[in-house]
């Protein structure tokens, strides 16, 4: 499965690279970036938890 950042939304807080580094990094600009392709099942629980506790909502699965 693919997971995206809405760069709109972000705002830097960095939930996500706390929760999931192996899928999520900060970029120069504090907008988080998506490290992989498709993320591995062994990941998912991880991103699943990133996705709730993002407090702009900026993170979800690609449809």
């Amino acid at each position: 499965m693919k997971v995206v950042v809405n760069p709109d939304m972000c705002e830097g807080h960095g939930k996500c690279e706390l929760t999931a580094p192996e899928v999520f990094k900060l970029g120069p600009d504090d907008v988080s970036v998506v490290l992989v392709d498709d993320v591995p099942d062994s990941l998912k629980d991880k991103v699943d938890r990133a996705i709730r506790l993002c407090p702009r909502q900026a993170i979800s699965w690609a449809k």
